[in-house]
């Protein structure tokens, strides 16, 4: 590919992505040392490379030279392994850069430019409150650079030359918009990975051997917080005309299954409509029409001068109506479970069948209602954890799955959608419990279907535990989420690790071998002492009361050393009841927690 290029068609795309994947993985374990934090978990380039790796083996699967649809199937390589907040972000930038290039069969390089500017607006789409400083900033100035290059003639090596070169300087500018990488010295590791890509995207387009001599230093936003949606849809077979006989007497519900119902709720109501919202949203009939439309199906709007009535086909009536009563008042609701009644109608017609002696009627029907007695359970729970102790008390507290994962290690979307898709519960709630899964756990939203997936934002094992037990089974999943959410935020949550390099940060020295504790998400002890290191960190839980203290051991935890940490609790805070617990966690001697 020595030529000057104007125009890049699949093939060449191919070799750029194989090109910035070596890249990425030669140098992952480099990203890897740039995080903040000196725990061992420091693991940006472990998981940008395994979600880039899923995208090339996608890409592989379902090569083409027609660049729109390389691009696609790198795409929905990257979104079903993605893993970790650098790496969902990743996926978000070449969705969008495939959205954008998706029925051509080669681009040139205005249409290039242009499709790296649509993955830095879905990728920022994503992200509820983006933080600037992370590969966000890093992608974001790079095709903003793109955009101004090919406004004079160009190619598409000149244009990838421009792109990658003005991300390493915005890479470089990092440490002066987040100032905790200024602090410890470092770059973004999210952004240095992607630098990494771009580098290989060069490469492949010159011929050129790849440079490996880059310094690498970096962080990626853990703190940056993100929500979760959860419309969903199912999709099953329902009976056919064949199985039944075209001369049975069966009605068409007996051909439809329940699953097959997509939204279950038929709602109907009237809306007047107020003068006073009206200046806050003023309506007009097909833009709330649209806006409706992402709720269900079935959909009706009619109005007439101050009424509208709508009826819909809706998962979450609730979240329907909430959307109409920005415009007026409700009146005249009825809500109807539409799979409640499809079950009573199989029944009906199966006695009915059997009344009148159709066997071949009741043999089919018999089976739908088998298959209907079979329900969904109301609620599921799906759990991330570390060590087999805490997976224990995850199922112990009613958790239909428990996945491995959490530090060093971050399970992909495609693990997350695989455990869910085992529940057999019409609302899955999903408790990431490690803020570098969250991402990855709320991008499932979009990809299981007959299921209602709610992301609980837990970021600490203690946060999962608290969610658990806050949960009300006769509870609406509309109060259950609130419930579970300010359950995990009433939890302060610590952890001693040890550290993996000399550091300093926010004024505390930290060597090499230190124990460190974690209140939170911030590092407030360092000690060569792993019990002086313990008592530091409770004392910080402890700091504006509590109740009880939890004390989860990890794998390398003493036994003698975890009875010292709870007669220190017992005998300086006489008030406060410990509970301990035998966790199996690696890499964190103790998971403490305070309510």
């Amino acid at each position: 590919m020595s030529k000057r290029l104007n125009v890049l068609n699949g093939t060449d795309f191919i070799r750029m992505v194989e090109m910035g994947a070596e890249q990425l993985r030669q140098n992952a374990d480099k990203v890897n040392a740039l995080n903040v934090f000196p725990v061992p978990d420091g693991d940006t380039g472990t998981n940008m490379n395994l979600t880039f790796t899923s995208g090339v083996e996608e890409l592989r699967r379902r090569p083409s030279s027609h660049i729109g649809k390389a691009a696609e199937a790198l795409a929905k390589g990257l979104l079903m392994g993605a893993r970790g907040n650098s790496g969902v972000i990743l996926s978000q930038l070449f969705r969008g850069f495939a959205k954008s290039i998706a029925n051509m069969e080669e681009v040139h390089v205005e249409q290039l430019a242009a499709a790296f500017q649509q993955g830095v607006d879905m990728a920022y789409k994503a992200v509820v409150k983006p933080v600037e400083g992370t590969i966000l900033t890093v992608a974001k100035e790079a095709a903003k650079q793109g955009i101004q290059h090919v406004k004079r003639p160009s190619d598409i090596q000149s244009l990838m030359n421009e792109i990658y070169n003005r991300a390493s300087e915005a890479l470089a500018h990092t440490p002066e918009q987040l100032p905790v990488l200024k602090q410890v010295g470092v770059v973004d590791a999210g952004g240095q990975g992607l630098l990494f890509i771009y580098n290989g995207f060069v490469h492949a387009l010159t011929d050129s051997a790849i440079d490996t001599t880059h310094t690498v230093v970096g962080h990626t936003p853990s703190s940056a917080r993100y929500l979760a949606v959860a419309p969903r849809a199912i999709s099953s077979a329902s009976v056919t005309d064949k199985q039944q006989g075209h001369h049975e007497p069966v009605s068409a519900q007996a051909k439809l299954a329940t699953e097959d119902i997509l939204f279950g709720y038929c709602t109907e109501f009237m809306v007047t409509l107020n003068t006073q919202k009206a200046k806050a949203r003023p309506f007009e009939e097909h833009d709330f029409r649209e806006r409706l439309s992402a709720f269900g199906d079935s959909l009706l709007v009619v109005s007439d001068d101050d009424l509208v009535r709508v009826h819909i086909h809706a998962e979450y009536p609730g979240t329907v109506m909430n959307a109409a009563m920005e415009y007026g008042e409700l009146s005249r609701i009825k809500i109807e479970n539409m799979r409640d009644q499809h079950s009573h109608i199989l029944m009906e017609e199966l006695e009915q069948a059997q009344h009148n002696h159709h066997e071949a009627s009741a043999s089919v029907l018999s089976q739908q209602v088998l298959k209907e007695a079979v329900k969904l359970q109301p609620y599921g729970f799906m759990a991330i954890s570390a060590g087999a102790g805490i997976s224990g008390i995850f199922k112990s507290l009613g958790a239909d799955q428990v996945i491995h994962g959490g530090q060093s290690m971050n399970p992909s979307t495609e693990d997350i959608v695989k455990a869910v898709n085992q529940i057999d519960a019409q609302t899955v709630f999903v408790l990431p419990n490690n803020s570098n899964i969250l991402l990855a756990a709320e991008q499932a939203v979009q990809l299981v279907e007959g299921k209602n997936l709610v992301v609980i934002p837990t970021r600490t094992i203690p946060q999962g535990i608290a969610a658990m037990i806050a949960f009300q089974e006769n509870e609406e999943p509309e109060v259950n989420i609130n419930l579970m959410q300010q359950a995990a935020e009433q939890v302060e949550s610590g952890a001693v690790t040890y550290a993996v390099r000399d550091t300093t940060l926010d004024g505390l020295d930290i060597k090499q071998g230190d124990y460190i504790g974690l209140h939170n998400s911030t590092i407030i002890t360092a000690d060569e002492n792993l019990l002086t290191a313990c008592r530091a960190l409770i004392d910080s839980l402890l700091v504006n009361g509590g109740e009880v203290v939890t004390i989860y051991t990890g794998e390398e935890a003493n036994e003698q050393q975890s009875q010292q940490l709870v007669q220190y609790i017992e005998q300086t805070y006489s008030d406060v009841e410990v509970e301990i617990h035998r966790g199996g966690q690696p890499v964190y001697f103790y998971i403490i927690s305070a309510e």
